[in-house]
């Protein structure tokens, strides 16, 4: 399954790339369902997991103006359409997986990035990506533990073995 989620995420991001490519250059023939279509049949034999594909494309689709939002303050440097197309298009990814995918750890998912950064992106891209989804994950991680309720915290009692000794 891991693999094939891995290669669920190429497909997605050729996908992705491709469309952000053509809507670019104003393609007026782009349609993201034949692109889609098109990519997920030529890996039809070992890919399972379509579905995931699908999500994944369109969530980052419909998603992509509050992923770059979110994207854009821990990256300051870089405005966020200076940023490579394909960093970009990881970065998103990443993203949108962190708030969306629950059953995917967190860590796997940022070194998912990181491993198609170095697969399809520059020298330095994988770097880049660590470090911005890291930041990121922090960030919410943050955020979150701060919005829960405190737990009240309790002394641990220490066992006493059967010789009387403290655990």
């Amino acid at each position: 399954m891991a693999s094939n989620r891995h290669l669920g995420r190429i497909i997605a991001l050729q996908t992705l790339y491709e469309y952000d490519f053509r809507l670019a250059a104003s393609d007026s023939s782009l349609d993201l369902d034949e692109v889609l279509t098109r990519n997920i049949a030529r890996f039809s034999k070992t890919v399972e997991d379509v579905e995931f594909i699908k999500s994944l494309v369109w969530g980052v689709v419909k998603a992509s103006k509050g992923l770059d939002k979110q994207l854009q303050p821990v990256a300051p440097e870089w405005p966020i359409d200076q940023i490579a197309r394909m960093d970009r298009i990881i970065l998103r990814i990443g993203l949108w997986e962190l708030e969306n995918e629950p059953d995917v750890p967190p860590k796997v998912v940022i070194n998912e990035a990181v491993e198609l950064a170095k697969a399809f992106g520059a020298d330095n891209s994988s770097k880049f990506v660590n470090g911005v989804l890291g930041t990121l994950f922090k960030r919410v991680n943050a955020a979150a533990e701060k919005a829960a309720p405190k737990a009240k915290k309790t002394p641990l009692k220490q066992k006493k073995s059967h010789s009387g000794a403290s655990k």
